[in-house]
């Protein structure tokens, strides 16, 4: 059955909202532990490995995740990914124990990899074309404004330790109530041998056509977790007030929200292969220059907003990118992938912000993150060039 226009405008936007409700857990939840298990005196390489919970569990289920969407739907996904989430959020005050905290970041993982991936695929598939790197970039937009204000959220702990994560539990069921709204959709059928073989199969052949466009969401996934869970550590150690910590990842989200819209609507005209290295190129020239800026609040924040407005929407525009170079039968595949090469993006953030935490010293946290889109940069150049090359 066809949806009417209005019909698919209020899916869209329910959509766009749970995404938002979603980036603020997120990015409340990555700063606010860092900062308690900081302050408790526990090592930066721990903490650093504790913050990974959230990837791992999303890595976890990635394999599992495509088979139950094709048979159930977006809806069920979203629903059950949901229940996951604030259940876990309500949990972490109960018992602060490390390993069990830990889990619940798992949990989290997985409830949070199922609902962007049902409304990543949801909204990819029903998106006319000319209008697809809009409407992802309103999507990354919902999820940069939540991840935004997350952070915000995080001096509630002074009031009482379990406080954040009761608001954000409370805020994600409410917005996970509206889903049920919605009329259930399916994916589009498979076709080919390739496609309708095992994951592994479909996945191969997605990355063989897409691989480039995966460089967004690793990187991203890099940047997301690596500043909003070791930065914090290196800011405080470096005697920067918690509160300034605060505000300088919300000012990053919002270079991020401020560009995504005129982002996405920019590749729309002039292509994704022609916008994505320019805001690796600049995100890379934006943190070294924030990486020379010190202890000083007003111009790191100044550097790190400018940041913002280059690489805050690699993520989003790798997700369009990905879905002009794939089938529509695979992109639910393409989207999962989107998770999983975010994940390891996420995964990889934490662990080498922690050995870099532990072993350099005397050396700013932004080079670290400054070195990794100079590398994007070079490999995006050197991919789209490759890939015109056997075009033309």
């Amino acid at each position: 059955m066809v949806l009417s226009t209005t019909a698919e405008q209020r899916r869209f936007w329910i959509l766009v909202i749970i995404v938002s409700i979603s980036g603020f857990s997120q990015g409340m939840l990555l700063p606010l532990i860092s900062a308690i298990f900081e302050q408790d005196g526990i090592s930066s390489a721990l903490n650093g490995l504790n913050a990974t919970g959230l990837y791992i569990g999303t890595l976890l289920v990635s394999p599992f995740m495509e088979a139950p969407l094709r048979k159930y739907g977006y809806k069920p996904v979203i629903v059950l990914g949901g229940i996951l989430v604030f259940t876990s959020l309500l949990l972490f005050p109960f018992w602060k124990n490390v390993i069990f905290w830990f889990i619940l970041r798992l949990l989290i993982g997985i409830g949070d990899h199922a609902i962007h991936f049902s409304t990543q695929t949801w909204i990819t598939s029903t998106s006319k074309q000319h209008r697809l790197g809009r409407n992802i970039a309103i999507y990354g937009l919902s999820f940069s404004l939540g991840f935004a204000a997350g952070p915000l959220f995080v001096p509630l702990v002074n009031i009482f330790e379990g406080l954040p994560f009761i608001v954000s539990g409370l805020l994600c069921m409410s917005a996970w109530m509206l889903v049920f709204k919605l009329k259930n959709g399916y994916p589009d059928v498979l076709k080919g041998n390739v496609e309708t073989g095992s994951f592994m199969r479909r996945s191969k052949s997605t990355i063989a056509i897409a691989w480039i466009a995966f460089l967004g969401p690793f990187g991203y996934g890099f940047l997301e977790s690596s500043l909003n869970a070791m930065y914090p550590v290196y800011a405080l150690r470096n005697g920067m007030e918690l509160t300034s910590v605060s505000m300088i990842l919300a000012i990053f989200s919002i270079g991020g929200i401020t560009s995504q819209l005129p982002l996405g609507m920019l590749s729309d005209k002039m292509g994704r292969h022609v916008i994505l290295p320019i805001t690796y190129g600049g995100g890379a020239i934006a943190f070294w220059a924030a990486s020379l800026m010190g202890n000083s609040v007003p111009l790191v924040m100044l550097t790190v907003f400018i940041a913002g407005l280059f690489v805050g929407s690699v993520f989003s525009l790798g997700i369009s990118f990905m879905s002009d170079l794939t089938p529509k039968d695979l992109l639910p595949t393409g989207n999962l992938l989107c998770g999983i090469f975010f994940s390891i993006g996420s995964l990889t953030g934490p662990f080498a912000g922690g050995l870099f935490l532990e072993f350099i010293e005397n050396v700013s946290y932004f080079l670290l993150i400054s070195i990794l889109f100079g590398l994007l940069f070079i490999i995006s150049l050197f991919g789209i060039r490759k890939r015109k090359s056997i075009l033309w």
